[in-house]
């Protein structure tokens, strides 16, 4: 297994609480880590500047390896994830952009960060900012008719700024059948 997962593993257990949502959390990891370590532009320092790729966890609910992973890379001290669902911390059930450093937007709802992310890639190509937008969304709202209008729309904006990533758990309900083929179309 690789040793940075594993260390980022070890931060999430440090995060405790009723509301983890630990299945939701642990299939997003993986993808956490790469677009974090390797793949997006950003200064942990300086989090709203516009020389930075922008990441949209619409899958809300599975946060946690979200706020590992920022605290990882410097957004926030590690030891902030022990006060995860407490009172007063600043790291809740989802993501809220005016507590945690890193999150762009405040997401929960399912189905709304897709659009979200859309309507920021838009934004940054009128303003001619060559920044990237990534997206994470998770099958269970791929039953939220938002997403395929907001798939629809994007391609029809030829947004190449934006990365959509759908992580299929098969946790929909209904069989989406192949993901990949309706995104494409």
């Amino acid at each position: 297994m690789n040793t940075n997962i594993t260390r980022i593993e070890r931060l999430m257990t440090l995060a405790t609480g009723d509301e983890k949502h630990d299945s939701s959390s642990r299939s997003t990891l993986d993808v956490l880590w790469v677009l974090y370590d390797r793949v997006m532009h950003y200064d942990p320092e300086n989090t709203r500047s516009e020389d930075r790729d922008r990441f949209v966890l619409s899958k809300g609910h599975g946060c946690v390896s979200f706020y590992a992973v920022l605290a990882d890379k410097g957004f926030f001290p590690p030891a902030t994830l022990k006060t995860f669902l407490k009172w007063d911390s600043m790291l809740g059930a989802h993501p809220d952009r005016h507590q945690v450093p890193g999150a762009e937007v405040s997401t929960g709802s399912l189905g709304h960060g897709f659009p979200m992310a859309v309507g920021i890639a838009l934004a940054l190509r009128i303003k001619k900012n060559p920044r990237r937008v990534f997206v994470l969304i998770g099958d269970g709202e791929c039953n939220e008719g938002t997403v395929w209008e907001t798939a629809l729309l994007a391609g029809d904006q030829h947004l190449s700024n934006l990365t959509c990533i759908v992580i299929n758990n098969y946790s929909s309900t209904p069989d989406l059948g192949d993901i990949a083929a309706k995104f494409a179309a």
